[in-house]
């Protein structure tokens, strides 16, 4: 049976095979453009963002600053990541989408069973995105906030690591099965049915995405392997209104 790291192995294989490559330029230079822009953000103000939180820890905490310090690093580069990861994928949506779905054809040899014109699949997977966003941010801000409990912080990477690697199944587990008109809500259903495949599967991407410059080939290639793992592990599920 498939695994999640050789769906992510197989995807990037795939995504970089004769007649695929050329789906792959446009998420590359989006995600590279990004990628620029987002260190020389950080270049010039992560600094002072960790002073600017480090004032707010309470006199009675100063004791543990020694802790507090690389948890809100920790904290904020997750952060970073997330409204990096987001913000990429809401601006590369219909190409993922649209690369998805090559790659479908390119496995199955059928198309997926979705009768939308490109125009009209572009508009949905930017909605479908918003949507996600929806799910998502309200869940991290959460986590933000628990962050700063005294005693809860300790087991706070813990929280971002499993959140993390649900987040990005969510993320590209969804573009398969909005091809194939899986509702939002049945695609979680789906993919708690399979939480195992489910959170490897994100945590190998999520592992991939951290690898700096790699990432943005891999990026498109967990898109093909979220297909693989779409056929190998959801699609026979049933359906739920």
């Amino acid at each position: 049976m498939l695994n999640a790291f050789g769906a992510l192995a197989q995807g990037t294989r795939l995504v970089l095979s004769k007649g695929l490559r050329r789906y792959v330029f446009m998420p590359v230079l989006v995600n590279l453009i990004l990628y620029a822009g987002t260190i020389v953000y950080l270049l010039n103000n992560f600094g002072g963002w960790i002073d600017y939180w480090m004032l707010k820890v309470p006199g009675w905490l100063e004791w543990l600053e020694w802790l507090i310090w690389p948890l809100l690093v920790l904290s904020l580069v997750v952060v970073v990541f997330f409204t990096f990861t987001l913000v990429s994928n809401l601006i590369a949506a219909p190409f993922y989408g649209f690369l998805a779905e090559k790659v479908e054809l390119r496995v199955t040899g059928q198309p997926p069973s979705d009768d939308r014109g490109f125009t009209r699949t572009a508009i949905d997977s930017l909605g479908r995105e918003l949507v996600k966003l929806g799910y998502i941010l309200p869940r991290m801000a959460l986590l933000f906030a628990l962050g700063f409990v005294p005693g809860l912080n300790l087991v706070m990477p813990f929280l971002w690591a499993a959140f993390s690697a649900w987040m990005m199944a969510i993320t590209y587990l969804d573009y398969p099965m909005d091809n194939n008109r899986v509702s939002f809500k049945d695609m979680r259903r789906r993919l708690r049915a399979r939480w195992w495949p489910t959170l490897t599967f994100g945590g190998w991407v999520l592992a991939a995405t951290w690898i700096p410059l790699a990432n943005l080939i891999f990026l498109p290639g967990a898109v093909a392997g979220s297909v693989l793992m779409w056929q190998q592990h959801y699609r026979q599920l049933p359906i739920v209104r």
